[in-house]
């Protein structure tokens, strides 16, 4: 199954970088696509490969999609339009040259979409129960230690941190304005997923009350 997950995976990358960059922006001349898109592959496999030899059940639990709760269904719909417009329009917007985004900054931002995958990466070495979907299995336990010390949901840092920095990677201005609602639906899945935790992971409670901030520190 991971020889096949990594084929796969090295398959339909290329396609999604074609499809929503290149495609758009028609042409392979969009420089800012190739940075970005080789800055996201390499911790993508480091990590598949991390996860394939060493917690394969954490893999498992990553390529469950089909969210039980409700809320969480919603939440993820609300999500898909804003991650579809966000990574199109960076094409358009070098295809019609509608965005001037210095070249330093590019390169800052795309340190910053690493940085952010590097987190999450972490966080996934320290918490083998970050499944995709939000449940609670029957032996799992809470986790204090690590980035789970600073903040109660490590992982939607990283993510919020790789999205809004995505679309100043890829040069555009405009796909800022769409990723900038990113954290909002984020928000929305941390309220509603601490309300599953609170109620069904033991000694979640006790942990809040020592982690006091969810998502950024000294903030909220």
């Amino acid at each position: 199954m991971e020889k096949n997950l990594i084929i796969r995976i090295l398959i339909l990358y290329p396609v999604f970088v074609y499809v929503f960059l290149f495609l758009p922006a028609g042409s392979f001349k969009f420089w800012q696509a190739w940075i970005y898109s080789v800055m996201l592959l390499i911790p993508m496999i480091l990590t598949l490969l991390y996860l394939v030899k060493n917690d394969r059940d954490l893999l498992k639990r990553r390529l469950r999609l089909e969210e039980k709760e409700k809320k969480q269904k919603t939440i993820v719909r609300l999500f898909r339009l804003p991650f579809i417009l966000g990574f199109l329009i960076p094409g358009f917007d070098y295809r019609f040259n509608l965005s001037d985004v210095p070249t330093i900054l590019v390169i800052i931002s795309n340190i910053m979409v690493f940085l952010g995958y590097l987190w999450v990466y972490f966080v996934f070495r320290e918490n083998s129960y970050t499944s995709r979907i939000i449940e609670v299995e029957k032996e799992q336990k809470v986790i204090s230690t690590g980035p789970y010390s600073i903040v109660r949901h490590p992982m939607y840092l990283g993510m919020i941190i790789m999205f809004l920095f995505t679309p100043l990677a890829l040069g555009s201005w405009w796909a800022l304005a769409i990723f900038a609602l990113v954290p909002l639906i984020m928000i929305l899945r941390i309220l509603n997923e601490e309300s599953v935790l609170l109620k069904n992971l033991p000694g979640y409670k006790d942990y809040c009350q020592k982690t006091t901030y969810r998502l950024i520190p000294f903030v909220w």
